[in-house]
């Protein structure tokens, strides 16, 4: 019922979602011959090490970028989250790198508006899904960003309903 649940709720709905797109990987210093594809890994709030962020290609990070709770009188508190979601791939081929990564996307984005609900959380299409593809020259990485707005489950008030 929380916004830590709800990012690992999404990294293991993404997770579902994905499992059966397989993406170029990086050759590394240790790799013996062209390593094979893999499926994203996927992560909450950040990569658990920035500093391989090139040897962690193929991922997607979920993290909360904002959050709000309101109350109007005699309602129950409403709970919002917006929740940014990064993609990266690589490939030696900028055209296949591109379509890699609008690929990943679309496996997640199609998924949740088929969905709309994951566990307790419910996507707010009211608010609307928004996707940017970052247009810099980062070949052989290719990234993107799409932000989606999440209702949480209502916190039910542990007091007399005098105090509301």
């Amino acid at each position: 019922m929380t916004r830590t649940g709800l990012l690992k709720a999404l990294k293991k709905f993404t997770e579902e979602a994905i499992k059966e797109l397989l993406l170029p990987v990086r050759q590394q210093r240790e790799d013996i011959g062209e390593p094979e594809p893999k499926q994203a890994q996927v992560f909450i709030t950040r990569l658990p090490e920035m500093k391989a962020s090139d040897k962690k290609a193929p991922y997607i990070i979920h993290s909360v970028i904002t959050a709000q709770d309101r109350q109007s009188v005699g309602e129950e508190i409403k709970s919002t989250c917006l929740i940014r979601t990064v993609f990266c791939v690589y490939n030696k081929d900028e055209e296949e790198g591109g379509l890699d990564l609008l690929n990943l996307i679309e496996r997640l984005r199609i998924a949740l508006l088929k969905q709309v609900v994951v566990e307790d959380y419910t996507l707010d299409l009211q608010e609307g899904m928004e996707l940017l593809v970052f247009p810099d020259d980062t070949a052989p990485y290719y990234l993107a960003e799409m932000t989606s707005f999440w209702k949480l489950p209502p916190i039910k008030r542990e007091v007399n309903k005098i105090w509301l």
